[in-house]
């Protein structure tokens, strides 16, 4: 045979090969960083037939976030969307509608938890978000709290993977959606899955241990609080500036002196922020309590994981472990 069409036709092979392979590749979307992570470690951290998506990779904050349309063309593709569902996911039921995989399955974390959905709590003290109004706001009293208005409209606390248990039901229902698409690859997912669940019932009882012993039970926040699932499944108690899901970051005097009261009263000697703080709220707490010397501690409720963090080798569960080292230290000093 000439040697020329012998290249030809090994050329083609490949080619062809390529695109086969391409198109086995398992394509999954993911919004935020915590679904990112359990399909890693439910796939595989290295798999090469996964193409593995995390839309808010720039670290951008879920609550802030909107899809590009390279995002919206990628969530049309792919086999598996997972999202959150909640009011920062408005955009999502027209992408999903448009998708061209007429096969695509699509996770929503509110969805699938239910009745283990919360609502956002407002609670003495906080602050109320300063909403666009539809009336005049000329005369109204800006150091209004939680207190003076209980019309205002119930809304999901969206930050749900803050819960072990909730996390351990969301990776049981992953991999049986993922079984479903990928049927020859199911003994693996589950076998990972089986190991990354052994790991996550390891840390809640490291939690349970920890946070059972501690000195306090309450955690003072001079910040937003998305911390809400895991405080309530570890009984711990709360007081905060702002709700989970609240845009604002400018908290009034009567806040501000409220926290700073709560920290003198209990008696303890930190005041916890979330990740990307300017610091400037907690630090006016605690110049404006008795406890001078309190400590600002930052707990991470990965809503702005970035790309480059996942470079340096951050996962869900070595996140938690850090946010229990430092729940340990603030409860007890």
């Amino acid at each position: 045979m000439n040697p020329k069409k012998v290249f030809s036709l090994l050329l083609i092979s490949v080619v062809m090969c390529s695109f086969l392979s391409a198109q086995k590749k398992l394509k999954i979307v993911t919004t935020i960083f915590p679904e990112y992570d359990w399909v890693r470690q439910i796939t595989g951290t290295n798999n090469k037939d996964v193409e593995l998506t995390l839309l808010t990779k720039n670290g951008v904050d879920m609550h802030s976030y909107l899809p590009s349309v390279q995002d919206i063309t990628k969530i049309s593709n792919a086999d598996l969307f997972i999202y959150v569902g909640g009011e920062s996911d408005s955009w999502v039921p027209n992408a999903i509608k448009n998708s061209v995989n007429k096969n695509q399955i699509a996770i929503s974390l509110l969805e699938l938890l239910g009745e283990k959905v919360k609502s956002e709590e407002l609670k003495e003290g906080m602050q109320l978000e300063e909403h666009v109004p539809h009336h005049d706001h000329d005369h109204e009293d800006e150091d209004h709290d939680h207190d003076d208005d209980e019309s205002e409209e119930e809304e999901l606390d969206e930050h749900v993977w803050l819960s072990i248990s909730n996390t351990k039901n969301i990776c049981n229902t992953i991999c049986n959606e993922l079984c479903k698409i990928d049927i020859e690859n199911s003994v693996k997912y589950k076998n990972n899955l089986k190991n990354y669940l052994k790991q996550l019932d390891d840390l809640d009882t490291e939690y349970k241990n920890t946070l059972k012993n501690s000195k306090h039970k309450t955690v003072i926040f001079g910040d937003r609080f998305p911390f809400r699932y895991l405080t309530d499944e570890y009984h711990l108690d709360y007081f905060a500036a702002f709700a989970g899901c609240s845009a604002e970051t400018e908290a009034s005097f009567k806040t501000v002196i409220f926290l700073a009261n709560k920290l003198d009263e209990l008696k303890t000697n930190s005041v916890f922020q979330i990740e990307n703080s300017t610091g400037k709220l907690a630090k006016t707490v605690i110049q404006n309590s008795n406890s001078k010397n309190a400590k600002i501690i930052t707990l991470n409720s990965m809503q702005s994981v970035s790309a480059n963090d996942i470079k340096k080798g951050a996962d869900y569960l070595s996140i938690m472990k850090d946010n229990l080292t430092k729940l340990k230290e603030g409860l007890n000093q």
